[in-house]
């Protein structure tokens, strides 16, 4: 079977690293927001991609049609050459596009155009999305993209979104994308029998997903906000994260006494930082390096890499700089190391 999973525009990488080492498939090419492999077993084994927005079983390929208007036609080329072996009969059609570069057309265009040669083909309904309307459950998720090289359709293999996690229960501003929060886990290297924390813990997010990754560890989140904390313990229910009120700028944890942090700080995009970091942001840098232990390390979310010169003045190394695209911005995702 040729699969695609896709993911957060930086984190194709990552992505191809979880791809084998759980031994998904062989990997084939990585692009832009997607990993591309080959796989002998049934697709359900994409389930325990962390950093994965969502996985595809890859059914057609012809090259991209170009920015003409007039062209997005011979989409019903691309619908009329797919493999439909392993499509569910009976199932209604909802297809979301996307595209790379300049076009004189818009998504819908596409996504109906390929959406009802599906639907005559399979004798179904179309649903689009052109007036905001939402398919309803229970159809067949189609993805069609155009990477300025070939047009790709391709079928959802599980029956939701993988980035759509059964925890997440309760949700607050600024809570941050679950794969980018599966990220975060993974390069925070954490080992069985230390201690995690998350200063800001928002939604629980982060904390959430590293306890999934890493069950061996010890959790603890903080938070000013009652309503965070609130969500968060509504998100962890089950899961051994120990969440308290706490002031980021003040943690209540011993002088070297955690071994990984991994945070979302408050840097005023969505949410704006409380408590002493209102006051002082550099704060926040100060007290990762007096909490961490000696070998300490931490992963940290930051809007602006200009922000590392406080947590370098404040004793704290980077040693891993990796820009992402989220929610239409840069961000980047920082390892940092304690210094002596």
């Amino acid at each position: 079977m040729r699969m695609v999973a896709r993911c957060v525009r930086g984190l194709e990488s990552l992505l191809a690293t979880e791809i084998l080492r759980y031994e998904v498939g062989t990997v084939t090419r990585i692009g832009h927001r997607e990993v591309r492999f080959r796989t002998g077993s049934p697709p359900a084994g994409t389930a325990r991609l962390r950093t994965a927005d969502d996985a595809f079983l890859l059914v057609a390929r012809m090259p991209d049609i170009g920015p003409s208007r007039a062209a997005v036609a011979g989409l019903t080329d691309l619908a009329a050459s797919a493999d439909l072996r392993h499509v569910p009969a009976g199932q209604d059609v909802e297809v979301s596009a996307s595209f790379l570069g300049r076009r004189r057309f818009n998504r819908y265009d596409v996504e109906d155009a390929v959406g009802r040669a599906l639907a005559a083909r399979l004798h179904v309904r179309y649903h689009s999305r052109r007036d905001g309307g939402r398919p309803p459950q229970g159809c067949q998720g189609w993805r069609l993209t155009l990477d300025g090289a070939h047009a790709s359709l391709m079928l959802r293999v599980l029956e939701r979104p993988l980035h759509r996690r059964p925890y997440k229960r309760s949700t607050i501003p600024g809570t941050l994308h679950p794969p980018v929060a599966a990220a975060m886990a993974l390069l925070a290297d954490i080992q069985p029998g230390q201690v995690v924390a998350d200063p800001c813990c928002g939604a629980g997010t982060p904390l959430i997903e590293a306890a999934n990754l890493h069950p061996g560890a010890t959790f603890r989140g903080f938070d000013t906000a009652p309503a965070a904390l609130r969500a968060a313990r509504e998100n962890a229910r089950g899961l051994p994260i120990v969440l308290r009120r706490g002031d980021a700028g003040d943690l209540p944890l011993g002088d070297t006494s955690v071994d990984r942090v991994i945070t979302n700080p408050p840097w005023g995009a969505q949410v704006s930082p409380s408590g002493l970091l209102a006051r002082d942001p550099r704060r926040f840098w100060t007290e990762l390096r007096r909490v961490l232990t000696p070998k300490g390390a931490a992963v940290v979310l930051i809007p602006d890499p200009g922000a590392l010169a406080s947590a370098i003045r404040e004793g704290l190394t980077p040693v891993h700089v990796q820009q992402i695209r989220l929610a239409g911005t840069h961000s980047h995702l920082v390892r940092l190391h304690r210094r002596p």
